[in-house]
């Protein structure tokens, strides 16, 4: 049986509540696979007959262990490359998948048709614009920042968070072009499980479907964390030209099972990244955050699984004038973590409603 130290991990969900996921150490021997996280290192041994659903892949930038333990689908990710080829012999022997992806088509793209589309960008009606640098460069302004947050907090090590959120600051535009996905695709099935869940079909959808709008610029946040990494959390700023657009979203996102339904499908994306099957209906609850402002914010909880180890995605949609946020967090405890993701929200709702009376 092969055995294996590989060191720069980080772990998400924790395995349990307060507890450290970076800097993580892995360690494979014939008994099973240890986690050494924190500083000092805390570890958690689990033998090799109670871990389950092993899948190793290795991206472009980097690799994701996942495993399910104790009906806790876990994944670990690093940066790092070099490890692979052990890794994968480990994960081999104990029945496990090895794969390699590139982000492209399924998957991986879903990650930025999301952030194009979530807002109530559908993958037609392009705009044909030319860039602003006031605009965007107000749109980086509403996004949730470091000074936005306790000292404590810091930019996070590689996040499974990061599958709903474009690249830092990287700017999209209404012409960027995308691939077309296939009918049975991730991106189709999640589509059509919002729109399910709505109640609404592909045609009148301005959320996934045909009847949304591109926004003219699109940026995002980096992804912060807390310090024991209990709280991760991005957002996403789009914005429009014609405040009309804006208004038109609002008018299908003022529906009460919005946002559950948007955490939901923005869950089976976590789902399929994970390897898991995706659900067939609405398994989050909607959310209404206490704000220091009045204004349009809608907001759903979907638990990642069902026991008391799992973790919670927390979506947010906020708009005002010519600005749509998505606020996206991974949280260890909820509702405990309720108030530091109202706080967020507060914040990032007053931006958007000072900028856009300046966009006006």
């Amino acid at each position: 049986m092969s055995a294996l130290r590989s060191e720069g991990w980080w772990v998400q969900p924790t395995f349990v509540p307060g507890a450290p996921s970076a800097p993580v150490t892995l360690l494979s021997d014939d008994e099973g696979l240890t986690q050494l996280a924190g500083e000092p290192p805390v570890a958690w041994q689990t033998p090799w007959n109670e871990i389950t659903n092993l899948q190793l892949t290795r991206f472009t930038r980097g690799l994701a262990l996942f495993a399910t333990i104790d009906a806790v689908r876990y994944c670990w990710r690093t940066p790092k490359l070099e490890d692979f080829d052990a890794l994968a012999l480990v994960v081999s022997e104990h029945g496990g998948s090895v794969g390699r992806k590139r982000r492209r088509a399924g998957v991986a793209v879903v990650a930025l048709v999301v952030l194009i589309a979530s807002l109530g960008g559908a993958l037609g009606a392009w705009l044909n614009r030319n860039n602003t640098s006031g605009e965007i460069a107000a749109a980086r302004t509403v996004n949730l920042t470091l000074k936005d947050l306790p000292t404590t907090w810091s930019l996070s090590p590689p996040s499974i968070l990061s599958y709903l959120f474009s690249p830092a600051n990287q700017v999209i535009t209404s012409t960027t072009t995308t691939t077309a996905l296939a009918a049975n695709s991730t991106w189709s099935r999640v589509s059509k499980l919002f729109q399910s869940c709505m109640g609404v079909s592909a045609s009148r959808d301005r959320v996934y479907g045909a009847a949304g709008q591109m926004p003219d610029y699109q940026v995002s946040s980096p992804v912060f964390t807390s310090l024991n990494g209990d709280v991760v959390m991005a957002s996403t700023t789009q914005y429009y030209h014609s405040t009309s657009m804006v208004r038109h979203d609002v008018a299908e996102m003022s529906k009460a099972s919005f946002g559950s339904c948007f955490a939901t499908s923005n869950a089976a994306v976590l789902f399929a990244v994970a390897g898991l099957a995706l659900p067939t209906k609405d398994i989050a609850t909607s959310w209404s955050p206490v704000t220091f402002l009045h204004g349009f914010v809608r907001a759903g909880v979907a638990k990642l699984s069902s026991t008391q180890a799992s973790q919670y995605l927390v979506m947010v949609e906020i708009a005002s004038g010519h600005y749509e946020v998505t606020l996206g967090a991974l949280v260890a405890s909820w509702p405990q973590d309720a108030t530091t993701i109202a706080n967020v929200v507060s914040t990032l709702l007053a931006r958007s409603t000072s900028t856009s009376s300046l966009a006006a």
